[in-house]
C-alpha cells in the first residue's frame, strides 16, 4: 500500500483546523470547523482504504482483487452523520441570529459557577495533598480483632 504524503498532510491540517475552528466562541466558526473534522474523517477512510480494486461483489473477481466494502460504507456514514449535524447546527446559527442578532455563544451563570467550582476543588486537591497527617478508618486498636468498626456497625 502505497499512500501519497501530500494525501496524509492534508488530512492532518484539516484535522488541526477543525479542532482549532471548534474552539471558538462563534457558532459559524463552530460549524466550519465541524466540516472540516468531517472531510479530514472522509480523508481518513480514503488513506486507509487503500489501493482500488474491482467491486465487491460475488463473481466479479478473485478476492485479493477486490476493494475492501468497510472503509466505503464507514465513509457513507461519515458523510450522513456530517450532514445531519451540519444541518442541526444551521439551524441552531439561525434561531440565535433570530433571537440575539449574534451566533456567538455567551457565557451564563452555570459556566461561571463551574469555573469557580473546578477553581475551589483544585485548592482543595492541592491542600489534602499537602496535608502529612493521613487517617484510617479504624478505631486505633490494632490488637482488639473484636473492635467494631465506626458507624456502629457490628459484624
Amino acid at each position: 500500500m502505497n499512500v501519497s504524503l501530500v494525501l496524509i498532510v492534508v488530512m492532518a491540517v484539516l484535522f488541526a483546523a477543525g479542532v482549532y475552528a471548534m474552539l471558538e466562541r462563534s457558532l459559524t466558526r463552530i460549524l466550519i470547523g465541524f466540516l472540516l473534522l468531517g472531510n479530514a474523517a472522509n480523508l481518513l477512510f480514503l488513506i486507509v482504504m487503500g489501493r482500488p480494486g474491482l467491486a465487491p461483489f460475488f463473481g466479479t473477481g478473485e478476492p485479493d482483487e477486490m476493494s475492501d466494502p468497510l472503509p466505503q460504507a464507514l465513509m457513507l456514514t461519515a458523510i450522513v452523520i456530517t450532514f445531519a449535524v451540519s444541518a442541526f447546527l444551521l439551524a441552531l446559527i439561525y434561531r440565535s441570529w433570530q433571537l440575539g442578532q449574534a451566533d456567538t455563544v455567551s457565557e451564563d451563570e452555570a459556566d461561571i459557577e463551574v469555573r469557580e467550582l473546578g477553581a475551589q476543588t483544585s485548592q482543595l486537591e492541592q491542600v489534602v495533598a499537602s496535608d502529612d497527617d493521613a487517617t484510617t478508618d479504624f478505631d486505633g486498636d490494632e490488637d482488639d480483632a473484636d473492635a467494631a468498626p465506626r458507624g456502629g456497625e457490628h459484624a
